[in-house]
C-alpha cells in the first residue's frame, strides 16, 4: 500500500516585526515564608515600534530569562497608540502615578530628546524625536516613572 501524501500548505513567511524592546529594570525579589525564602526575578520591559506605539511589561520568573520573556510578551500585548505630530507631541502634558510626577513638553524640530533615564527610553521607543521632559518628583523608581510617562502619553488626544 502506498501512503497518501498530505496536502502541504505553503509555508507563510514569518515577517520579522519591527518592534524593539529594552530592559528597563531587573530586580531580585525575595518572599519570606514559613518554609524559607523564595527568590524570583522581576523584569520591566519597554517595547515600541518607533512609529507611535509603545507598551510596558512587568513580570516575575524563577530565572532572569523567564522573567524577561514574560515581560516582553506583556509589553507587546499592552502597546498603546501615541499621537505624534512632526516628531513631537502636540501640547504640554503632566501625569502623576503613585509618587511619580512627570512633565512632558513639545520641542521644535531638531532639538532632540531632552529627557533622562526612563522617560528617554519610553519616548525613543515610541518614536518621539523632539521632546523635553522633567521628573518633578523625588522618586527614582524606574517602574513608577515609566508608568507615569505612559499615563502622560495616553492623555494626549489625536
Amino acid at each position: 500500500m502506498f501512503k497518501k501524501e498530505r496536502n502541504q500548505r505553503p509555508i507563510k513567511e514569518i515577517k520579522k516585526d519591527d518592534i524593539e524592546s529594552k530592559l528597563l529594570d531587573l530586580a531580585r525579589v525575595t518572599k519570606v515564608t514559613g518554609g524559607g525564602k523564595n527568590l524570583k526575578f522581576r523584569a520591566v520591559i519597554v517595547a515600541g515600534d518607533k512609529k507611535g506605539k509603545v507598551g510596558i511589561g512587568v513580570a516575575k520568573g524563577l530565572d532572569v530569562s523567564q522573567a524577561v520573556e514574560k515581560a516582553t510578551k506583556l509589553a507587546r500585548k499592552n502597546m498603546k497608540d501615541i499621537p505624534i505630530v512632526d516628531g513631537t507631541i502636540s501640547y504640554e502634558v503632566e501625569a502623576k502615578l503613585g509618587p511619580s510626577v512627570i512633565l512632558l513638553k513639545p520641542q521644535k524640530k531638531g532639538r532632540g530628546l531632552v529627557a533622562g533615564g526612563t522617560v528617554r527610553v519610553v519616548c525613543s521607543l515610541a518614536g518621539i524625536q523632539d521632546i523635553s521632559s522633567k521628573i518633578l518628583s523625588r522618586t527614582t523608581n524606574k517602574l513608577n516613572n515609566a508608568k507615569a510617562t505612559m499615563k502622560a502619553l495616553e492623555k494626549l488626544k489625536k
